[in-house]
């Protein structure tokens, strides 16, 4: 008897730690991780003159190549780690023609607004990759915990965890990759 393949979401605004959690999670679990930042930093290769900023055409191509990505590994029944921020109105349309060719496990980061503002800042001097994104600015700060506090998350009826990143993992990484492997068993 085969089983459907699980399809792991990583939700949470920037700065939450999605990508490095999602990273760990794929490890553990033995699957592909699909990044939707990494997707736009491969495509800005093409576009050495490219300038990000909100909406910008990069953005607006990543989206649909990000899912066509999901479907393709999904309809060939790999259990794959989709990772995104999968605010609710953007992304939900994208993930719900998904629903019937998997399981689907939400495991969403959270932080305290302030330290994920940290968090970019600290990246942005750091990774060469982050100018393909519209990373808020040093005097962004206010206007960017106030987005992150409007944070509308991924609402899909489908079994979710929690996972506060501030340091380490709460909870620990065993216990959301237990969760994640959950998926397709039958209770005794």
């Amino acid at each position: 008897m085969t089983r459907l393949p699980t399809l792991v979401v990583v939700s949470g605004p920037a700065g939450a730690g999605k990508t490095t959690l999602a990273h760990k999670i794929a490890q553990a679990v033995g699957c592909p991780a699909v990044c939707r930042d990494e997707i736009k930093e491969g495509m800005m290769h093409a576009v050495p003159e490219f300038v990000p900023g909100p909406g910008d055409e990069l953005t607006r191509r990543t989206l649909p190549v990000f899912f066509d990505v999901l479907g393709l590994l999904v309809k060939a029944r790999v259990t794959t780690l989709a990772e995104a921020t999968f605010q609710d109105r953007v992304w939900r349309s994208g993930l719900e023609p998904l629903r019937e060719l998997v399981q689907l496990r939400i495991v969403h980061c959270t932080v305290e607004p302030e330290l994920a503002f940290q968090r970019i800042q600290r990246r942005r001097q750091d990774e060469r990759t982050r100018r393909a994104h519209a990373d808020p600015e040093l005097s962004d700060a206010a206007e960017y915990v106030a987005s992150y506090r409007a944070f509308e998350r991924l609402s899909i009826d489908a079994p979710s965890i929690e996972v506060d990143t501030s340091d380490g993992y709460r909870p620990k990484l065993g216990q959301i990759v237990a969760f994640v492997n959950a998926a397709g068993k039958r209770p005794f």
